[in-house]
């Protein structure tokens, strides 16, 4: 997920993982492969003494706390970088956090979000916030992180897919430090009309002043609804045309690219947008693009759930979606990058696999009959669409 749900996760999409290590890395000689000790580091010119990172950081080295702090965000902690925009972007992913959980309650109608804080003694944290057994979900996260930490350089592939080289001039083996923070959620409903939805917007920051965007919303729903499809794909067009009208075909294209399942040939669901590694204009231009994807999320999905939420359904039907439920979980297990960035930079694993569903099904050599519905999606997921 995350960084779906983690990132989620940071963070699939993904997901930002939460509560990576605090602490900075050992240094090594940029001219070499031997790590100087921090005194001798401290005694050479224009470095600085820095600890190496604990060797383990897990499930179990998050502090619960009753309520969390105003900010996770802390000007001098983390790699030298844009603090004001650090401060905004939190702020932006915590009133949005807000916003979205209050109307999926309301739509609910029934359930209610558990929120769990947590902080790191060296700074960051996170706040997850949980829906489960519903009336119309059966399962709903929205995950905030404000992680710094430094990271292995194979770590850097699982947090972004192009753009500057992230650990450029730094030694085999040497960790990035690195800052992030993000907005991430999955909800999976109980209804099989009712479509799961993902979003992951997030902020990365690595040493030496290197900074991107990233995220995205998509729909994974189990049956073929055009009339759904043009409303979803439709409200963010219009948000990217706002901002560039090269932004919603590029990034609806993205998205067909980045959601598939590649030991199946097939998309995770219908698409949306994706996009990461921006930072070709003004920070401030891209905050505000990634800004109002994030506020567009309760417009693009809200009344798709509204519409099916009483729907009435087949045995068969639930099937199915426990079905597609499980090509989800293979996904974000297998390909998702914010996973894969979360496991390997000792993310809080419940926030994790917050993205997963708590059913799924995967039943032998499954295939639809052929002029079925479920055939007629499976041909989309293999054969993406343009819907508006």
């Amino acid at each position: 997920m995350m960084f779906k749900a983690v990132f989620v996760a940071l963070l699939s999409t993904a997901t930002v993982a939460n509560g990576f290590a605090p602490r900075r890395p050992m240094s090594v000689s940029r001219g070499g492969s031997l790590p100087m000790s921090t005194t001798e580091e401290a005694k050479t010119e224009g470095k600085k003494a820095v600890d190496a990172p604990p060797t383990h950081l897990g499930w179990d080295s998050h502090n619960p706390v009753d309520q969390i702090p105003d900010s996770l965000v802390r000007e001098g902690d983390g790699p030298e970088g844009n603090f004001p925009m650090r401060s905004k972007f939190e702020k932006m992913c915590r009133e949005a956090q807000i916003a979205i959980t209050k109307a999926i309650e309301d739509i609910d109608g029934e359930a209610t979000f558990q929120e769990d804080c947590w902080t790191r003694a060296n700074g960051g944290g996170g706040m997850s916030r949980v829906l489960s057994n519903g009336k119309v979900f059966e399962k709903a996260g929205v995950n905030l992180s404000v992680v710094y930490g430094s990271m292995p350089q194979e770590a850097l592939q699982a947090a972004t897919e192009r753009g500057v080289d992230r650990s450029k001039g730094m030694a085999p083996g040497e960790r990035v430090p690195f800052f992030a923070c993000g907005l991430s959620s999955v909800m999976h409903p109980k209804n099989p009309k009712c479509p799961t939805m993902h979003f992951n917007y997030r902020y990365f920051e690595t040493d030496g002043g290197v900074w991107w965007f990233g995220g995205g919303t998509d729909i994974t729903p189990c049956y073929i609804d055009e009339e759904d499809m043009k409303h979803f794909h439709g409200t963010y067009k219009e948000v990217c045309d706002k901002h560039d009208p090269n932004y919603y075909k590029e990034f609806k294209e993205w998205a067909d690219r980045y959601f598939v399942i590649q030991h199946r040939n097939e998309t995770r669901g219908l698409g949306g947008i994706f996009f990461d590694d921006q930072n070709d204009r003004d920070p401030e231009t891209i905050f505000e693009f990634s800004k109002e994807c994030l506020n567009s999320v309760v417009k693009a999905y809200g009344p798709i759930i509204e519409k099916h939420k009483n729907d009435e359904f087949t045995q068969k039907e639930k099937e199915w979606q426990l079905i597609r439920r499980g090509r989800y979980v293979e996904f974000n297990l297998v390909y998702d990058r914010g996973t894969v960035f979360g496991l390997k930079t000792g993310g809080r694993i419940e926030s994790i696999l917050m993205s997963l569903p708590e059913t799924a099904r995967w039943e032998y050599n499954h295939i639809p009959k052929e002029g079925t519905p479920e055939a007629e999606f499976i041909d989309a997921c293999k054969h993406p669409r343009e819907w508006v």
